[in-house]
C-alpha cells in the first residue's frame, strides 16, 4: 500500500475519533444512577449526567416493568426529565445532589481535561489542514500526529477522572444509589481515546524520513520520500 494511502486512512480514522470525543463532551450520558425502588406503581427518580449537565427523570414503575435486581428503570423508559447544570458552573437546586454525594472538584477536573484534549484536537487539525493546504509541508504531519496522541490521553484522563467521580459517589454512605452503569456518551470517549492515541502515533511514524535502503547509509544519505 502506497505511504499516501496509509496516511489518508489514517486521517478518515481520526475524523471518527474527532467526531466521538466531541459527542461525549457535548452530551450528557455518561453516566446512569438508578435508586432503590420504594414501592410498585408510583414514579421513582434516575438520573444521568455528564460534564457539564445533570438529568433527573421521573419513571413510573410497574408490576409489568419492575426487575428487583434493578432499581428505578431503565433511563430508557418513558417519564419527565429535568436538566440543569451543575452549581458549580450555574447555580441551580437540582444540582444539589452533587454538592454532598460526590466531589465537586473530580467533575470540574474531568470537565477541564476534556477541554485541554479539544485544544489538542484543533492544533492538531490546523496542523493537518497546512499540511494539506501548500506544498511540501508535510512535514506539519509530525506536529498533528503529537497534537492527536495527547488529545488521545487527555481524553483517557478525562474518563477515568469521571470514573472515579461515579465509584466514589457509589461508596459514600450518604448515597441513595444502588446501581450505575456507564452510558454510550462514556463509549465515546473511550473509542475517541483508542482511536486519537493509536491514530496520532501512526501519523507520526508516517510521516517520519524514509529509513536507509542500505546497511552502510545514514538517513542524511537516504533519498527523500516525497508525499504526493
Amino acid at each position: 500500500m502506497h505511504k499516501r494511502t496509509k496516511i489518508k486512512i489514517t486521517i478518515f480514522v481520526l475524523l471518527v475519533g474527532i467526531a466521538c470525543m466531541f459527542t461525549a463532551v457535548v452530551t450528557d450520558h455518561w453516566a446512569v444512577l438508578s435508586p432503590k425502588v420504594e414501592r410498585l406503581n408510583d414514579t421513582c427518580e434516575a438520573a444521568h449526567f455528564g460534564l457539564w449537565r445533570l438529568c433527573k427523570k421521573h419513571i413510573y414503575i410497574s408490576s409489568e416493568n419492575y426487575n428487583d435486581k434493578h432499581g428505578c428503570g431503565p433511563i430508557s423508559l418513558p417519564g419527565e426529565e429535568n436538566c440543569t447544570y451543575f452549581r458549580h458552573f450555574t447555580p441551580g437546586q437540582d444540582a444539589e445532589i452533587f454538592e454532598y454525594k460526590t466531589q465537586k472538584e473530580y467533575n470540574i477536573s474531568a470537565a477541564a481535561i476534556s477541554i485541554f484534549s479539544l485544544a489538542f484536537i484543533i492544533f492538531g487539525s490546523m496542523c493537518l489542514i497546512g499540511s494539506c493546504i501548500g506544498k511540501s509541508k508535510d512535514y506539519l504531519l509530525k506536529p498533528a500526529g503529537m497534537f492527536y496522541a495527547f488529545a488521545g490521553l487527555c481524553a483517557f484522563i478525562s474518563l477515568e477522572v469521571m470514573r472515579q467521580s461515579v465509584k466514589r459517589m457509589i461508596e459514600s454512605e450518604d448515597t441513595i444509589w444502588i446501581e450505575y452503569y456507564y452510558g454510550w456518551s462514556f463509549a465515546c470517549v473511550c473509542a475517541s481515546f483508542v482511536i486519537l492515541f493509536i491514530c496520532g502515533i501512526a501519523l507520526l511514524i508516517l510521516s517520519m524520513p524514509q529509513m536507509p535502503r542500505n546497511p552502510w547509509e545514514t538517513c542524511m544519505d537516504a533519498e527523500p520520500e516525497v508525499v504526493e
